[in-house]
């Protein structure tokens, strides 16, 4: 059995790239594509899919706009946002809200499948209730030196190595090797893998400040 799926971003090359890998991968089967949220909202309700691929910034209405209506609704769906890299922070924020994973655009091939696994083993998870206990993660953010926190917040912003080591006035080599053991002490893989245990980890210490 297919699980289906729908696009909805305003360009049409993007619109065009993501049905290419769709109409590649086996287990999936693109059920619409929409320029625009406003024409999918009505289209999504009557017709559920699988998994969305959404792009964050439309006109009339943007995709975060669109995920927070369809949540309203009741609407649990596996998303992948479709990001710039300005959109990385209100990305973060939607993680926070039940949306499964994102990707700056545009989405390169070696990428498109590891995003669909994630996306759909994290609804899963949160389906079931499952994941790594919030206060051992909170044990691993501690154990990031400051400037490994300091690297791993400029990279889920978008920052690139270079911009980075500008910044810190470092080389971006050393931005690299920094956040390479950053990534290897949380146990991730990627920075989107980053961005989420980030958005975790800030919302439990917010929510638990005395921590």
């Amino acid at each position: 059995m297919k699980l289906t799926c729908a696009i909805i971003d305003d360009e049409p090359l993007a619109i065009s790239l993501l049905e290419s890998y769709v109409n590649k991968t086996p287990f999936l089967e693109l059920a619409g594509k929409y320029n625009s949220a406003v024409n999918a909202l009505p289209a999504l309700s009557k017709e559920p899919v699988d998994l969305l691929f959404l792009d964050i910034q439309m006109p009339e209405m943007s995709g975060l706009d669109l995920f927070d209506r369809l949540n309203h609704r009741g609407y649990e769906v596996p998303v992948i946002f479709l990001t710039a890299h300005g959109d990385i922070d209100m990305a973060v924020g939607a993680m926070r809200d039940g949306a499964c994973d994102f990707q700056t655009k545009p989405i390169n091939v070696e990428k498109f499948l590891p995003a669909v696994a994630r996306a759909l083993e994290n609804d899963r998870l949160r389906r079931e209730g499952i994941s790594r206990d919030i206060r051992e993660e909170v044990k691993l953010f501690q154990s990031l030196s400051e400037r490994e926190e300091k690297i791993c917040r400029l990279t889920i912003q978008g920052f690139v190595s270079r911009a980075i080591g500008e910044r810190l006035e470092i080389s971006h080599r050393t931005v690299e090797h920094y956040r390479g053991s950053a990534l290897k002490k949380l146990g991730l893989h990627s920075s989107a893998d980053l961005a989420q245990f980030f958005a975790r980890v800030d919302a439990f210490l917010a929510a638990n400040p005395e921590r």
